[in-house]
């Protein structure tokens, strides 16, 4: 296991980050949604932690505890009060060498249930909430990790046995597959006796045996895909794959977006929004992935404009930063906005020790922090009309519109 402490005394607080290296790509065809499962599971109690007395404890403590689960990564945070440390630290362990014991039938259907309800909510019953998934199954071939989501698939989740799930387990809740970051008011020696003594004796597990993925063959015609849902007006997603996180060329790619849709003063609002009132809101974002990353804008019609004219507008305005670099003043104000937002959210302890976690397992640099905005500072504005010529082509994209219609 990776330990990492990170010493700041502003506040008498302490965040555990466990960052697990295993997310949805993890997972195989007809065994989805197995890693986001566990995120569940791992709060429904282990051998000395019944079920619900974590919570408790955390809260007694002044604390919380949550976990999120994307393509490449299964992270779990709690914070308390830095007296706190050597509690969060039993949990922790207890979890990780104990879980199984206690994980029964009625736990893990009751637990699918859940997830399944939570597909709903967030998906499926959700306005303009099954765009994520349909432009995933589109960018992605269908054996590639990034083709399901995290949430997985009502079929597979209802086929996990015990054994399928217990086996996902062995195979990537082990230590060797971890990295833990204790951040905030901590002595660094102490910290460290304390992570020997709850953490030290678990042994190291064989390496996870991980799927494969060969590149995709690259998309060499527009995708186009058009669906209905009860909403009242349209909505319209452009969206293309782009490099891997950490990538040379992602710094370039992520402020690209930014010019493009990062905020009032970008260029697609104020065409759509504030010039051409055709659209409610737009933005634009790049998210970069352990495997590839995605690059995506998104716009909301104003009542009555028909969806095309948005991506009209749009496919024009990328044309014209991919054939012109833009004013050195424009990126220079991309960079500031880019890097206060990022800065601003790394004020919390926890923030900071799940950024470092991303550090260590993504860049394999703990202290990347100082070469991250590095790397910002340094593009030109040559390299972002590059950047968006080589990969945002109107040939490799996927176009996802959503018309009204009542369900």
């Amino acid at each position: 296991m990776r330990v990492i402490l990170h010493e700041d005394h502003a506040t008498p607080t302490v965040g555990v980050v466990t960052w697990f290296r295993v997310g949805s790509k993890d997972e195989m065809v007809g065994k989805t949604g197995f890693a986001h499962l566990f995120e569940h599971l791992m709060f429904k109690g282990s051998t000395h932690v019944p079920d619900g007395l974590m919570d408790r404890l955390l809260e007694e403590a002044g604390g919380w505890s949550n976990a999120f689960t994307s393509s490449d990564m299964t992270v779990y945070q709690d914070l308390a009060a830095a007296n706190f440390l050597e509690t969060a630290l039993w949990i922790a362990a207890d979890r990780l060498a104990g879980h199984t014991d206690t994980l029964d039938q009625p736990k893990l259907d009751n637990q699918r249930e859940v997830v399944r309800n939570e597909r709903r909510q967030s998906y499926e019953n959700r306005p303009y909430g099954m765009a994520e998934l349909l432009i995933q199954e589109a960018l992605w071939p269908k054996n590639h990790g990034y083709h399901w989501s995290t949430i997985g698939y009502h079929e597979d989740l209802v086929a996990a046995d015990l054994a399928d799930v217990r086996s996902f387990f062995a195979s990537y809740y082990v230590p060797n597959n971890a990295t833990l970051v204790i951040a905030g008011d901590i002595d660094p020696k102490k910290a460290r006796a304390l992570v020997e003594k709850y953490l030290g004796w678990l042994p190291r597990a064989a390496e996870p045996k991980r799927p494969s993925y060969p590149p995709p063959a690259p998309i060499t015609a527009e995708v186009k895909l058009v669906t209905t849902d009860e909403v009242q007006v349209p909505r319209v997603y452009l969206s293309w794959r782009g490099p891997a996180g950490y990538h040379a060329e992602e710094p370039a790619l992520d402020l690209a977006a930014a010019v493009l849709g990062g905020g009032k003063s970008s260029r697609l609002y104020k065409r759509l929004v504030f010039a051409d009132r055709i659209a409610q809101d737009v933005s634009a974002h790049f998210a970069g992935e352990e495997l590839a990353g995605t690059f995506q804008i998104e716009a909301t019609a104003k009542p009555g404009i028909d969806p095309q004219r948005l991506i009209a507008v749009i496919t024009e305005e990328v044309a014209r930063l991919a054939a012109a670099a833009p004013e050195p003043a424009e990126l220079e104000r991309a960079q500031n906005s880019r890097e206060a937002s990022f800065l601003s959210n790394l004020e919390s302890v926890l923030a900071r020790g799940i950024q470092i976690a991303a550090y260590d397992v993504l860049a394999g640099d703990p202290d990347y922090l100082g070469k991250d905005l590095l790397r910002y500072r340094a593009v030109k504005p040559g390299e972002v009309a590059v950047a968006a010529k080589k990969w945002l082509a109107p040939s490799s994209r996927v176009v996802l519109t959503i018309n009204p219609e009542t369900k």
